[in-house]
């Protein structure tokens, strides 16, 4: 559907998202339907969908009583939209079921003859808090939470389900010595109550800080890089973790495979004030003029940890291709080490919850190379729990569970002996 074919307003817009996200798109994907609203809607509506996709568990489980029959994706849409908006947001009920109703009459002649329906149901729905309460979250697809069970038990995964419930707040990393506003994390970052607005905060125009979910901060105080050291970040945009580097006063090369995401790696680091050498292309084809100190692999990967940001990551993945990003995983690692000096050290870190792209990928890593060891992290804040067996660090959306969480994450610190 094109951005001019869709009705004013930021439910009409949610909507549009959500149709999207069913034909498999990303809502960041989806983002230009929303062209046509103010920057105001446009927030509005990405928080609709956003919210309407989180709760869909207890969406489904509150709505099924109240259907005799499943109506087409679309009436569906307006119904789990009013629902969330009702019992997740607080909304008012009377305007909201008015206007579902109306955007269901505005719709196909289908949609629109399912008014009368919409209308009833959410009526019905409006006084269903005690079915919405007693509901469990969303739970995630058989072929995420089958490892993630078999890992940790079937408790933490539902932990990690109810935290993928929460809109995820706003994390900031800094310069050294910057006042960053918020509340201070045990591990440096700071974080401020989601949907804060990020450009009104102090210290925005200076260049201070920028945007980084604390669990990702943690492969960079992981690295330890050093002033005058030679870094590379492999995999960079959209660039927070190069930010961090150059920050720490060493001389950074970041390498991507996009251009276009180089390109917001630079609007970065001219917002931040910070340098750092770009280079676009294939970081398996890339190599330095001299050996490093140390490398940045932040590898591609399934992004199953940052659901709780990305609600829709469930419903557009079905698990298929973890066995090439695996390989190219690991076939990144193996070109990591060969770009390090003796003693040289290399981060490599997945945003996943699979244990294949952590776990399994470092001891398979260990395998492959014998002079590779682990050093184990020593970083402010972490929690010995979260240190494995291995030596690597495992993080998970429900820890810090009373904070507001944190993205999944795997981070391993090695070593190449001489």
């Amino acid at each position: 559907m094109r951005a001019e074919n869709i009705p004013a307003g930021p439910r009409a817009g949610a909507l549009a998202l959500i149709a999207a996200v069913r034909s498999g798109a990303t809502l960041s994907e989806a983002a230009g339907l929303l062209e046509h609203l103010s920057p105001a809607e446009r927030a509005r509506a990405q928080r609709l969908a956003a919210e309407t996709l989180r709760h869909g568990g207890r969406v489904e489980a509150t709505l099924a009583p109240l259907i005799q029959r499943r109506p087409r994706p679309e009436v569906m849409d307006i119904l789990a939209l009013a629902t969330t908006e009702m019992l997740a947001l607080g909304e008012a009920p009377h305007g909201v079921v008015n206007a579902a109703v109306a955007l269901a009459r505005g719709g196909s002649p289908k949609v629109a003859a399912a008014a009368g329906m919409v209308n009833a149901v959410l009526r019905r729905a409006a006084e269903a808090g005690g079915a919405w309460a007693a509901a469990t979250p969303s739970r995630m697809p058989g072929w995420l939470r089958g490892p993630v069970a078999a890992a940790w038990g079937e408790a933490a995964a539902r932990a990690i389900e109810a935290a993928h419930e929460g809109a995820a707040p706003i994390d900031l990393s800094g310069k050294p010595g910057a006042e960053l506003p918020g509340e201070r994390l045990p591990t440096g970052s700071h974080r401020l109550p989601p949907g804060s607005q990020v450009t009104a905060q102090p210290g925005y125009d200076a260049g201070d800080w920028w945007v980084q979910d604390a669990a990702a901060a943690l492969p960079v105080m992981a690295l330890d890089p050093r002033p005058g050291e030679r870094i590379a970040d492999l995999c960079a945009a959209p660039g927070g973790k190069t930010m961090q580097i150059a920050a720490a006063g060493a001389a950074v090369t970041a390498i991507d495979l996009s251009a276009a995401r180089l390109a917001r790696v630079e609007e970065n680091l001219s917002r931040t004030g910070l340098s750092a050498t770009l280079v676009a292309g294939d970081a398996l084809d890339w190599r330095p003029e001299a050996a490093l100190d140390g490398v940045l692999l932040d590898a591609p990967c399934s992004a199953t940890g940052t659901i709780r940001r990305h609600p829709e990551l469930p419903l557009i993945r079905d698990g298929g291709g973890i066995a090439d990003l695996t390989a190219l995983q690991a076939a990144l690692i193996d070109h990591a080490l060969t770009l390090l000096r003796p003693g040289g050290r290399l981060v490599y870190a997945v945003c996943s919850l699979l244990p294949a792209e952590g776990e399994d990928q470092l001891a398979a890593a260990l395998s492959r190379h014998p002079a590779l060891r682990v050093e184990r992290p020593d970083l402010p804040g972490i929690e010995p729990a979260w240190i494995t067996e291995a030596g690597g660090l495992r993080l998970r959306p429900d820890y810090w569970s009373a904070r507001g969480g944190m993205d999944g994450f795997f981070i391993a610190r090695l070593v190449r002996d001489a």
